[in-house]
């Protein structure tokens, strides 16, 4: 059994739940309290669970009597044990009511092929069933699961590097992460060509993160755990004074929550030089400041359009953001990717620079949005979609790459347009097709228009004059 048809199993049997009106996102997360009793036997990392609480005891229940113990368990676990255990279960609660259906889920996930699922990585599973969870549009979870296509895509191009400190202010599930450690994993043979020190340092500090939903900070937890991954993973607002911490790092990879904070409040942090309640200004404002000023510290950031031409505030932090970090790609993705439709977004590539002022030269655009197919659950996002920008982003010459897509624009071209970032979209064929109309001041068309104004003009005082002297 493969892990996708284990995952399609565990998934199908969300149906079981439908009659406790538990919702696709309450599902996983029950998924994840029953799935870590059963992942830590297979493990054999059980020694972390109290021995009454493991996956034996759960399984030797049935009826009234395990739905009683199943909530005594979750109950003990958040509060009596300690790390990544007392971290997953705390505040736990079960929305199961029918102790035949929490029956029938333990019974099912007891009899996988839990050998295969070993075999291929029980992370993969348990990602293949969050990204199920996110193309399931009525969990509402998509809003927060970055496509894994365009995570390997940001992570490749950006090249976390061993010893590197790699964090993700507004984790998710830890998604982008767990692709930063597999790329340096595929770069040191799984570590191996690594000295012992930094092996450990890339288990247990590399990686790092902070999120705000305490449901989805859970299943973090439990995808850095099944990856082996040990970073420190907040629960909080990156947003808040909590946030004033998270600095120093090397990579950052996210793509933030979109909107503004509820009731048009600006962000609690005080140290932020401009105040607004857009949270991805906000968020850009602290990636920038998170990096090291070294020169070489990078971020690839996921943003809306807006970000690219608010006015006010939102230009001064652009002007930052090009003072501070050498800005030099900004690739418009195209629509249709992201569980709320028609979100029109960017991913922007900065590195931070030693000093505060003059690190943006120029900034590459490359339009993958315009006179593409749409995107969504049927046509999904692909690899080979981004072959050409990947070519163009790593060209050791990109004034040499052909390619209509790829232009640039000088620091003076975007002062001159207001700051804005909102460049380097082509032509739309489908809107029209620009060579064929005729220019309406040589064809005669803007002096045939104001005539014809000056005659409609003409026309109504006539009637008007009529219309006085047929009074009289």
């Amino acid at each position: 059994m493969t892990t996708q048809e284990i995952v399609s199993k565990l998934w199908n049997l969300c149906n079981v739940l439908r009659d406790d009106g538990i919702t696709y996102h309450q599902y996983v997360t029950e998924l994840t309290y029953i799935l870590f009793l059963k992942m830590a036997k297979e493990t054999g990392a059980e020694s972390q669970i109290p021995e009454a609480y493991r996956w034996d005891s759960l399984t030797a229940k049935s009826g009234i009597e395990l739905k009683k113990f199943y909530k005594e368990l979750l109950n003990h676990l958040g509060e009596s044990c300690t790390g990544r255990v007392r971290e997953i279960y705390q505040g736990a609660a079960t929305n199961i009511d029918e102790p035949k259906n929490l029956e029938k889920i333990i019974t099912t996930i007891d009899g996988l092929d839990w050998f295969s699922a070993r075999e291929e990585g029980l992370g993969n599973l348990y990602e293949g069933l969050l990204e199920k969870n996110a193309n399931e549009k009525k969990s509402g979870a998509g809003q927060y699961f970055t496509p894994r296509v365009l995570i390997d895509v940001m992570t490749r191009l950006v090249k976390p590097q061993p010893k590197e400190r790699c964090n993700d202010p507004a984790c998710g599930t830890f998604g982008f992460m767990i692709a930063a450690h597999r790329y340096v994993a595929d770069q040191t043979d799984d570590f191996f060509d690594l000295d012992a020190d930094t092996a450990t340092f890339e288990r247990t500090e590399a990686f790092t993160g902070m999120e705000l939903v305490h449901d989805t900070h859970r299943l973090a937890l439990m995808n850095a755990m099944l990856h082996n991954m040990e970073g420190t993973i907040t629960l909080g607002d990156t947003l808040s004074n909590l946030g004033k911490n998270m600095r120093g790092y090397d990579v950052v990879l996210t793509n933030p929550p979109f909107g503004t904070k509820k009731g048009g409040e600006r962000a609690t942090r005080d140290d932020f030089t401009y105040t607004t309640s857009n949270k991805q200004l906000n968020f850009l404002q602290h990636i920038y400041r998170s990096l090291n000023a070294d020169g070489k510290a990078r971020a690839a950031v996921v943003l809306p359009d807006n970000v690219l031409f608010a006015d006010g505030e939102g230009e001064k932090i652009r002007i930052d953001l090009m003072d501070k970090c050498n800005l030099h790609t900004v690739l418009r993705l195209p629509t249709g990717i992201f569980y709320a439709q028609g979100v029109k977004t960017n991913v922007l590539f900065f590195t931070r620079g030693r000093a505060d002022k003059g690190n943006t030269q120029e900034v590459w655009f490359y339009d993958l949005r315009t006179n593409m197919p749409s995107f969504g659950k049927t046509n999904p996002l692909k690899t080979e979609h981004f072959t050409d920008f990947e070519a163009a982003f790593e060209a050791a010459d990109r004034r040499a790459v052909q390619d209509e897509r790829w232009n640039v624009f000088t620091r003076e071209q975007i002062a001159l347009k207001g700051n804005s970032l909102d460049l380097g979209l082509i032509r739309d064929d489908s809107v029209v097709d620009y060579d064929d109309l005729p220019d309406p001041i040589e064809s005669g068309e803007v002096a045939i228009a104001q005539l014809e104004e000056a005659v409609d003009l003409l026309q109504s005082v006539v009637n008007e004059l009529k219309a006085l002297s047929e009074v009289d």
